[in-house]
């Protein structure tokens, strides 16, 4: 057990100097005040009219974001991550990119004022994370209070999410342009989904005996009206804990999982999870139901603690490092929203079988996988809004 906390210990450590130095010798992204400077001023599409009403970012024409539907959105974002443990970046990102309209604002400057598109792509990815990085840490509270949450898993994921959450924002920060963000946001969503949605069949799910056991067990105390304690006492407990092996139960159903290869698969979710400006739990989630074998009902508080190390990072990474910008009035008001909806979510879960929790996170993945993508490679959106 000591071993293993070495181990980790000396991971996170090395993560954050290696990224550290390469922050060191990279250079800054442009700034909104520079990027604006080097746009062209007129009255039309892919210009900025001084005379214009400032709106997002306190751009002259840009969008101006009702915050009672910011408040709203964000109830809803905070209700479904902290429910499948995932797709909180995602609905965050449906929001401010196309509800609130950034995303096609953001198009119109792509051949004229290109910096100010990727200043603004880069808000709109930060901003994503402050929303998911508020309902991770809620989420993962109530869940651990639960006994629904494999803390020493969600651990061993958000060490090796620490690299890749600090390395990509520096890597790509100021270098991507939005089709681009739009077209890999939905290709990741789309091809995920299909992942679970096999899990989902009875094929899928034959090959689940121990998460399929657990689950129903689960099922059967909220049937049986259990109070909270009782069945917090059957959650999770861990059995032993190694850097290569570690076993736990939950309902008397035994679970083992490979830390190392945890923390390397963290590396690879939160990298794409960064990249793409999002929490990352669409990837979590398939990966704890598919690799590790979980039921439904561990994944989402497991999910939201990593995602939660994963945000802090590369929210820091984002806007210290970088320099990115978000719209603070708009966060606040979302944060709030997210506040609300993340403590209904963990409440409300145990009441939807575990196989549907897995087919919400399909038909999600299905929609906005189609919208992004052909958002993104095609110019225009083949389901609405268009």
């Amino acid at each position: 057990m000591k071993k293993a906390v070495w181990f980790f210990a000396f991971l996170m450590i090395f993560s954050v100097v290696t990224t550290t130095l390469v922050a060191v010798h990279d250079a800054s992204a442009v700034t909104l005040e520079e990027a604006l400077a080097q746009a062209p001023q007129g009255t039309e599409k892919g210009q900025i009219d001084p005379n214009a009403s400032k709106g997002y970012l306190g751009i002259p024409g840009a969008p101006q974001i009702n915050l009672i539907y910011g408040l709203l959105w964000a109830i809803w974002v905070g209700w479904i991550f902290s429910t499948v443990g995932a797709f909180g970046g995602i609905m965050a990102g449906v929001g401010h990119l196309t509800v609130f309209g950034l995303g096609d604002y953001a198009k119109t400057f792509k051949k004229t004022a290109p910096a100010l598109n990727k200043v603004i792509t880069d808000s709109i990815r930060v901003s994503n994370q402050w929303l998911v990085g508020l309902s991770a840490a809620i989420s993962s509270l109530n869940y651990y209070r639960m006994g629904r949450l494999v803390a020493p898993l969600g651990i061993a994921l958000a060490v090796g999410s620490i690299l890749g959450s600090t390395l990509v924002p520096i890597l790509t920060a100021g270098k991507i342009k939005l089709s681009q963000y739009q077209g890999y946001f939905g290709l990741a969503v789309f091809i995920i989904g299909g992942f679970l949605f096999y899990e989902t069949t009875p094929a899928g799910q034959n090959r689940k005996k121990e998460a399929k056991a657990a689950a129903q067990a689960f099922e059967k105390s909220i049937k049986e009206k259990k109070s909270a304690d009782e069945i917090a006492a059957q959650g999770v407990k861990m059995l032993e804990f190694g850097i290569t092996q570690a076993r736990f139960t939950f309902f008397g159903v035994e679970f083992k999982f490979n830390p190392a290869v945890a923390a390397f698969g963290g590396f690879f979710i939160a990298s794409m999870a960064s990249f793409l400006g999002i929490g990352g739990g669409f990837l979590v989630v398939p990966f704890l139901t598919s690799v590790v074998g979980l039921p439904m009902y561990l994944v989402a508080g497991t999910s939201a603690l990593t995602v939660f190390v994963g945000m802090v990072v590369s929210i820091f990474s984002y806007m210290v490092l970088k320099g990115a910008v978000v719209q603070w009035s708009l966060i606040g008001m979302e944060l709030i929203g997210i506040f609300i909806g993340s403590m209904i979510g963990p409440r409300t879960s145990k009441y939807i079988p575990d196989v549907w929790l897995k087919r919400l996170f399909v038909l999600l993945a299905i929609y906005v996988g189609l919208r992004y993508v052909s958002k993104g490679f095609f110019g225009t959106s083949w389901v609405p809004p268009y």
